[in-house]
């Protein structure tokens, strides 16, 4: 077991794997900030999908050299995502990066039946946090695409949550399945529901190779003290390495209140497809863009 307590960890990781990152529709200035600096980092080869002109003016303007990076030429921004999710299928790429594309065009893409890239589950966000009073890397699903997921999404979300940090060397993570309170209650539905899938796992049936326990209340999933003085014995207590939430509101809350309360460092990327896709925003910070294109190299 690797221990990863920082994000400089992932960094050192992903230098080694010499990924390629392809980017649907590449042509703006922030977009080809984030490029420069993942080729400065060396986390990864570019390839850049898009208008080849506008592409290579931009990098000119900042004094980039284009010849650092691959450019697929692309008239639409349909046209991007569809050669950027080709790239994908045929192996020229191990990872995709929504350029600048509304999230709409590239998971039309994405999901497409025909060429796509669906593997049959259910695709789920992970985030990846480093609070600064904790001491290893916190992993949180579903943040962003799941809005009331069903049972079965549920454990669509713990595999691609558990596949994804097992790829970054965590070979047994944590679970937490996260409610208000640590005992099942008939008034609390999701505390029944983790129970069953705590039941589910340990009997080997679904969600091997990690240590699920639930339901516990956060405090629970991140404080021995906490687990010691409401005398709760978890093998996750404490300990949690990924933090599952019931719903996209506690997802989205949890995520927020760690960035922006908490200036917890973080990035995210989408899982559950063929590879592994980062949907950052313009207003994502370069360090969180930088952050989650590492972890799409690795998970």
């Amino acid at each position: 077991m690797i221990f990863i307590n920082s994000f400089d960890n992932i960094f050192e990781l992903a230098r080694g794997k010499k990924a390629t990152v392809v980017v649907a529709e590449a042509c703006s200035e922030h977009i080809m900030d984030t490029v420069e600096k993942v080729l400065e980092q060396g986390l990864a080869n570019m390839v850049l999908v898009g208008g080849e002109a506008t592409i290579k003016k931009i990098a000119e303007n900042r004094g980039l050299d284009a010849s650092k990076f691959k450019v697929i030429n692309a008239t639409t921004p349909e046209e991007a995502c569809k050669i950027a999710v080709d790239a994908v299928n045929s192996g020229k790429a191990t990872s995709l990066m929504k350029g600048n594309v509304d999230t709409s065009i590239i998971m039309s893409a994405i999901l497409n039946r025909e060429n796509g890239l669906r593997i049959g589950k259910k695709l789920s966000h992970i985030a990846a946090f480093k609070p600064p009073h904790y001491h290893k890397l916190m992993f949180v699903s579903d943040c962003a695409i799941n809005i009331n997921p069903d049972f079965d999404t549920k454990i669509d979300i713990i595999e691609s949550a558990v596949a994804a940090v097992r790829n970054l060397g965590i070979n047994q993570p944590k679970v937490a399945l996260l409610a208000a309170k640590e005992k099942v209650d008939e008034k609390m539905p999701i505390t029944q529901e983790w129970a069953k899938i705590v039941d589910i796992h340990r009997a080997g049936e679904k969600m091997q190779n990690c240590i699920i326990d639930g339901p516990l209340a956060l405090d629970n999933a991140v404080s021995k003290q906490s687990c010691q003085i409401k005398g709760i014995d978890s093998p996750v207590g404490g300990d949690a390495d990924i933090l599952i939430c019931p719903n996209i509101e506690a997802g989205n809350i949890l995520y927020k209140s760690l960035s922006f309360m908490a200036n917890a460092q973080n990035g995210g990327v989408v899982v559950g497809a063929k590879c592994p896709i980062v949907l950052t925003s313009r207003a994502d910070s370069t360090e969180s863009k930088l952050i989650s294109i590492a972890l799409s190299v690795l998970m």
